[in-house]
């Protein structure tokens, strides 16, 4: 049986042909600190272009200043800031990857000077600067924000754009019960607790057709936190928005303790998968091609994210295909190394 690793996947007319995905990971190397493309970036992703990654979505990029995780931090907040994402898009392309960027605001884990917001005013711990809760004002200006930074995603000629709902940012801080302490329609009730990314969702696909994913953190690590159960019922939401995949990881929403192992978080994919009838990418320490496969053979996630594995090797993708007994087309000019 052929290896499912490298059978093509088809979203909204967009096919990726293999289900190797590279997940964002921040590079911090916007050096200037103005948010635009630099060589490290045009290197670094077309890099793994070159070794056969099917989709490769660009690390967390801000749609506002204020969203940044740091000063270094890739920005789309401008118009002048297409320019250099639609080289890096080409750049990517020419070597038959298609491309994803994932649209990102900080909330209060933003490490910046100046004034930081979230949905209420809490920190994220005893060494993080205390933000300021937003006002509705300002939850519509971000609404807004993303809009803006999907139409210049869209200009660039990304493939897909993924919204980061994840890892203690912004929006996943809006999620949770943990950090959303909020007494008007912004808090509260899931419903409204959901609010802004829904409203981020509809305000996105205005400007965006193509296929849009979600980053999610599926599980807090806390008692009172959410957990894959919870997700499942945002992700029947978001897919009656027309989200089409759940990016599925966890944490970091709030300090906690994680017992990581290899696929760790492979089980919470799994479960909004079955529980929400949608599909689903796993990431989490995965990294032999027996592993990746095995999620889905099994039916546990559509595709498989790989980060830090593909820090580690550019190449994966002709690793796991000689591991696995497949023949993938070589750049021309690897051909007599490729064997």
């Amino acid at each position: 049986m052929a290896a499912t690793l490298f059978s093509p996947y088809t979203i909204k007319g967009v096919t990726f042909k293999n289900r190797i995905v590279m997940a964002p990971m921040c590079m911090y190397s916007s050096h200037k600190e103005d948010g635009h493309v630099q060589n490290w970036h045009r290197t670094h992703y077309t890099t793994r272009a070159v070794g056969q990654v099917g989709l490769i979505i660009v690390e967390a990029t801000a749609v506002t200043p204020q969203g940044r995780i740091s000063p270094q931090d890739l920005g789309i907040w401008s118009d002048e800031h297409v320019e250099g994402f639609k080289e890096l898009v080409g750049l990517m392309k020419e070597h038959g990857a298609k491309t994803g960027i994932q649209l990102a605001h900080a909330g209060r884990k933003a490490v910046l000077e100046g004034e930081i917001v979230a949905p209420s005013a809490i920190a994220f711990n005893e060494k993080s600067k205390t933000p300021k809760e937003m006002t509705k004002t300002e939850i519509n200006e971000t609404v807004e924000a993303f809009k803006k930074g999907a139409e210049r995603a869209a200009k660039a000629g990304f493939d897909v754009i993924e919204l980061h709902g994840a890892h203690g940012y912004l929006l996943n801080e809006f999620l949770s019960p943990l950090s959303n302490k909020r007494s008007d329609e912004y808090g509260g009730s899931a419903e409204n607790r959901y609010r802004i990314l829904s409203e981020v969702i509809d305000a996105v696909k205005t400007v965006w057709n193509g296929p849009l994913f979600v980053r999610v953190s599926a599980h807090d690590y806390h008692e009172d936190g959410l957990t894959a159960e919870d997700y499942i019922t945002f992700a029947k939401w978001m897919k009656e928005q027309g989200v089409d995949l759940i990016d599925v990881s966890s944490g970091a929403v709030v300090p906690a303790r994680i017992n990581v192992y290899p696929g760790y978080q492979v089980k919470y994919s799994e479960t909004i998968k079955n529980g929400a009838d949608i599909a689903t990418g796993a990431v989490g320490l995965i990294t032999t091609p027996i592993q990746a496969e095995e999620i889905l053979q099994n039916d546990r996630a559509d595709l498989v994210f790989l980060a830090r594995e593909l820090l580690r090797d550019p190449y994966w993708p002709r690793t796991a295909a000689k591991e696995l007994g497949v023949t993938i087309e070589p750049p021309k000019q690897y051909e007599r190394g490729w064997i």
